[in-house]
């Protein structure tokens, strides 16, 4: 499969912005690696996606943009994005920015996701 991983990651993004936990979930591969400094490292398709849903229990109004998206390698691309959210629970602003590295397969599928925010959350 020939793909573009900058496409890649911008299809993937949007399925988070739209909360489409179906998509999302397709998108990693079953033995995928998450790692980032709000959420530690997180190993498998399943441990990522029960980190996804208890974030957006908590941030359901998160509007994510990138403000960069670029292919690195033929597997892989980097986003730098900006984040805006409420705490459902405190009703506390979250603003984070930050990069991303994704990593894909042949498949299209992500491997691995590299997060590095510029500054704690």
């Amino acid at each position: 499969m020939t793909f573009d991983p900058a496409q890649r990651i911008d299809l993937f993004h949007d399925a988070i912005n739209r909360l489409d936990y179906e998509a999302i979930e397709n998108f990693f591969a079953e033995d995928a690696t998450y790692v980032s400094n709000g959420v530690g490292s997180l190993a498998g398709r399943a441990a990522i996606m029960e980190a996804f849903r208890g974030y957006f229990d908590t941030y359901p109004d998160q509007t994510a943009s990138n403000s960069l998206v670029e292919t690195l390698t033929p597997l892989s691309g980097r986003a730098v994005w900006s984040v805006r959210a409420t705490n459902s629970k405190t009703s506390k602003p979250l603003i984070r920015e930050g990069e991303e590295t994704i990593t894909f397969n042949e498949d299209g599928r992500v491997v691995r996701v590299d997060v590095t925010d510029y500054q704690e959350f």
